[in-house]
């Protein structure tokens, strides 16, 4: 027969091994390298400020045909068409801190677009990121995965 001591220990070993991963996968957030679907692209997201912020760190092919640095000449300000997309601010405006597991009120850009739309960002395991972009109520979702 189990003593009760020894329930005792299960039960809170059971508790802290169903609730630890949860916590652990919170406490790992967003900050880090990622990679974006297709694998075009690495986004390194990083505290800058008080807030966290991202930007484009690799790409599988940085250069035009030409051999020249890709560009944003998409984005709908004609000053910053010149700027190269390797280094390119994605993801501003984010809290360091979630509110119920989600990191919101942020924005992404686009450079396929040129558009900016409002963001939130929601892990969903310690290496697998949900990033969201919304415009007025059309919402599109991306999973990103930690690059190890």
């Amino acid at each position: 027969m189990i003593s009760a001591r020894c329930l005792s220990a299960f039960a809170a070993v059971f508790c802290l091994a169903c609730g630890g991963s949860t916590l652990a996968d919170s406490e790992a957030g967003p900050t880090g390298v990622w990679l974006t679907p297709g694998g075009n692209s690495h986004v390194e997201i990083a505290p800058c400020g008080d807030k966290l912020c991202g930007r484009i760190v690799w790409l599988k092919q940085p250069n035009n045909k030409k051999g020249q640095p890709l560009r944003d000449a998409r984005n709908e300000e004609e000053s910053l068409r010149s700027r190269p997309i390797l280094g390119l601010p994605l993801l501003t405006g984010f809290p360091q801190k979630p509110t119920d597991g989600v990191w919101d009120d942020g924005r992404i850009y686009s450079p396929k677009t040129g558009k900016t739309f409002s963001s939130e960002m929601e892990m969903k395991g310690r290496d697998t990121l949900k990033v969201s972009g919304c415009k007025w109520i059309r919402c599109r979702s991306q999973i990103w995965k930690r690059v190890k």
